[in-house]
């Protein structure tokens, strides 16, 4: 999966005040990742507000950001859920040939045990017909799936090719790191702390802050692949006021703020998120502001 090395970028849902999809403002942003030289996007991730989404809009989006891309960069589908067969229904149902993997995050609120997580994901490495990254997130999940749930799952199934690991935690993603199939790719899912896992082998990133930065962020992951530690670091330094802000009220608030210092689309959300308040949109527009100097 050659695709997925490098810099993919968790899309965000544009909307108007009225709270409606801001297509053309979806457009502006995948064009401004793309430009920007990431190597994928992802859609329908939890960065989309998809839980707020009806299923009509959601596939508003995906038709969207697939006309959008226009072939130029492989896409990624966000399917994952807590209803495990709802999710194998949807990917049995589901054309996705349209997508180069599905990203499939482990079950939320249920809080299952290592081996029920072993088993729903079973049940999607089964029905999926193109290759799965699994999405350890466990700041939403309350379920952190442990690398030896991890590594059981890679060994048992190739089209499970992926681990897009959002613990947070270094020390996690060095043990899977550690003991992975060759093949299988270890991505950051925590931006500030995407440069040090890829200096102790992974393989990329799935990114917020990247759709924000792109020639920045994936310059720095390029960077980190190719070894060039010092000037990789340059970069890391350069964003991580960025990263910190971005998450600071929520996600994806902070990261729809750039957006508007940018002028490429509106700060709404979907309740019950809300937007960032006026201090932190300013601090992040004196950011952007400082970093286009």
């Amino acid at each position: 999966m050659q695709s997925l090395i490098g810099t993919g970028v968790a899309l965000v849902t544009p909307f108007k005040k009225d709270f409606s999809i801001d297509t053309e403002a979806l457009k502006r942003i995948v064009n401004f990742s793309i430009d920007g030289g990431i190597e994928y996007l992802v859609v329908m991730g939890t960065t989309a507000e998809n839980a707020t989404l009806s299923s009509e809009e959601k596939e508003f989006v995906i038709r969207t950001v697939i006309e959008a891309n226009n072939g130029s960069l492989p896409l990624v589908l966000g399917v994952g859920g807590n209803n495990t067969m709802e999710v194998v229904k949807e990917l049995k149902t589901r054309d996705l040939s349209k997508f180069a993997a599905i990203l499939s995050v482990s079950p939320y609120y249920n809080k299952p045990t290592q081996e029920g997580i072993y088993q729903h994901f079973k049940a999607v490495a089964e029905a999926s017909p193109i290759p799965v990254i699994l999405y350890n997130v466990p700041g939403r999940t309350s379920s952190n799936m442990l690398p030896a749930t991890v590594l059981r799952l890679a060994n048992d199934f190739k089209n499970v090719v992926a681990i897009k690991e959002a613990a947070g935690d270094i020390v996690q993603a060095m043990q899977i790191i550690k003991n992975k199939p060759k093949d299988f790719l270890v991505l950051s899912g925590d931006d500030m702390i995407a440069l040090p896992m890829i200096l102790a082998g992974g393989s990329g990133v799935i990114s917020v802050i990247g759709q924000g930065f792109p020639k920045e962020f994936s310059e720095m992951i390029r960077l980190g692949l190719n070894k060039k530690v010092d000037e990789a670091f340059k970069y890391q330094y350069l964003l991580s006021d960025s990263i910190d802000m971005i998450f600071e009220q929520g996600n994806p608030a902070g990261i729809k703020q750039v957006f508007v210092s940018l002028g490429i689309c509106e700060k709404t959300v979907r309740l019950p998120l809300v937007s960032v308040d006026d201090s932190l949109a300013a601090r992040i527009d004196q950011f952007v502001k400082n970093i286009d100097k």
